[in-house]
Parts: structure tokens; sequence; C-alpha cells
């Protein structure tokens, strides 16, 4: 496994070792002792969540304020722009963003903290978004941060149609009005 920082240091970008030959490709997607290793933590993992949406959907930017969650993404079919923007205003990144493609073919999985806020954007026909994350899915405590906030300043790739949104993404805040980490 290979592990990368971002430009944002506490977000990492894991490549996994692959094996592949004309029957196809075997890799192992987690392990639990490398991985803690990565973050230099133990991280325990409650939850393993799995979407499948079409080009052009945007989900995003989400996070919990209680109940917080860190996420390990990856796509098993199909393509996607990842983003994570540090939402913890003790932060020396605060208010920054990093952004990967993360692809079928080229296997990378993004670890995004706890204190981030998160979104994808599916640039292909469909994807298939599998992510496991460190608490449960809490409802009461979900937030949304407008995906496209001018203080953000995401740049999302260009696919050539707007963004497909759900009715809670199209009412997510601006940074400088959402509810956000302290610490």
């Amino acid at each position: 496994m290979k592990v990368a920082p971002t430009a944002i240091p506490d977000v990492l970008v894991i490549e996994p070792k692959v094996f592949g030959d004309a029957r196809g490709f075997f890799y192992e997607s987690f392990n639990g002792k490398a991985f803690d290793e990565a973050v230099g933590r133990h991280v325990e993992f409650v939850q393993d969540n799995h979407s499948r949406s079409a080009k052009g959907v945007l989900r995003g930017l989400h996070y919990q304020l209680a109940q917080t969650q860190g996420k390990l993404v990856r796509v098993a079919r199909g393509a996607v722009f990842d983003v994570a923007v540090d939402i913890r205003r003790s932060s020396s990144t605060f208010g920054q963003w990093v952004g990967v493609e993360l692809t079928e073919d080229n296997h990378k999985q993004l670890w995004v903290p706890e204190g981030f806020a998160h979104g994808f954007l599916v640039l292909s026909e469909s994807a298939d978004f599998l992510y496991k994350t460190t608490d449960y899915y809490a409802p009461t405590h979900e937030r949304a941060i407008r995906w496209d906030d001018k203080a953000i300043g995401i740049r999302w790739p260009d696919i050539g149609i707007a963004p497909i949104l759900s009715s809670k993404d199209l009412a997510g805040h601006s940074m400088d009005q959402a509810e956000l980490f302290e610490n």
C-alpha cells in the first residue's frame, strides 16, 4: 500500500497494491493494521455505505457535527471527483480543499478524517461509490455546505452538464453561515 499526503496533510491518498493478469485483478481494499500505521492512530470503522449515482450527480458537501465521521472512500465502478474541505476553525488549513479523481481503474482511496466536509461529482455515466465511516449516520447532526461556495472556491471538473443535486444539498449553507468544528 502506498500512502501520500495531499495539500492538506491530514487527508491521505491511499493506493493499494493491485495484482493483475489476463484473468482480472486482486487487491486488499482494507487492512486495519496497515491503515492505522498509515494514519498514525487506531481507527475503528463501524459502518460501510454504497451509493450508485448517474453522471453529473453531485453529493455534498456533507458532515456531522456530533457523531463525527471519518471516511475512507473509493470507487468500485466508474469515476468521481472527490473533495474534502477542512472545516476545523483551529486548523492551519481551515477553509482549504483538496480534490482527487477516484476511479475503478486507479483503485485510489481517500482518507477524509473527522472535521472535514466531503462531497463528490460523478464523472462517468454512473459510479458505485463505497465508503467506510468511523461513526454511524446521524441525520439530526448532519449538515451541508454549498458545493459552489465562492469562499471555498472548489474547482469542480466541467463535465458538460449542470450538477444534479438533492434538495438537501441545494439548501446547504455557505461556509460563513454554517455550523463548523471549533477544534
